[in-house]
């Protein structure tokens, strides 16, 4: 087999599409992985894992706000919303190359790009196309835009902006009661 045909190649690295592709590769497979973003797809890098991380640093902080109810006192409290994302994101970036670490520990080759079905079998990433007796689609969802609601980055926010801000909105309307969703309105 050259290093374009595969038994099985799985289109998208979220957590479905990673644990199929090890599996697979357990089973004596020659599995690929295709991956447009990031292994461990949306709820890794940018939604359940981040959001628990900002929630933490919010729930030591409210902990700090009520020191004196642990006989504990705090002369300054302030938080370093820099610092609060950047440990997010640090959680959500090395999480993700564990998963990396795991389909290269199972020898899963990891395709770098976006994956379109071409033709029975085959796989199309850029130029490249890759051939599989078998191909497993888990592409995952994605947020949809309402009109009149299209993100703008400053007044209209997609998760990911809600995920690194800059500043910290007054106010803040969330609509969707998804997993993301709900976490952010924490």
């Amino acid at each position: 087999m050259s290093d374009k045909n595969f038994d099985v190649i799985v289109i998208g690295g979220g957590p479905g599409g990673y644990v199929a592709a090890i599996r697979a590769a357990q089973l004596k497979m020659k599995v690929a992985v295709i991956e447009a973003n990031h292994l461990g797809g949306i709820c890794l890098n940018w939604g359940c894992i981040p959001t628990k991380a900002l929630l933490r640093s919010s729930e030591i902080y409210h902990y700090m706000q009520h020191a004196h109810a642990y006989g504990l006192k705090v002369k300054v409290l302030e938080f370093d919303l820099k610092a609060i994302v950047e440990r997010s994101r640090g959680v959500a970036k090395q999480l993700s190359g564990g998963i990396g670490h795991l389909l290269k520990k199972n020898k899963v080759t990891v395709i770098d790009g976006f994956g379109k079905l071409k033709g029975k079998g085959q796989v199309q990433v850029d130029k490249d196309t890759y051939n599989a007796k078998h191909i497993i689609i888990a592409t995952g969802a994605r947020a949809r835009v309402l009109p009149g609601l299209e993100p703008d980055g400053k007044f209209v926010w997609t998760y990911k902006e809600a995920m690194v801000p800059e500043t910290m909105p007054k106010k803040l309307l969330v609509i969707g009661s998804g997993a993301i969703g709900i976490e952010i309105a924490s």
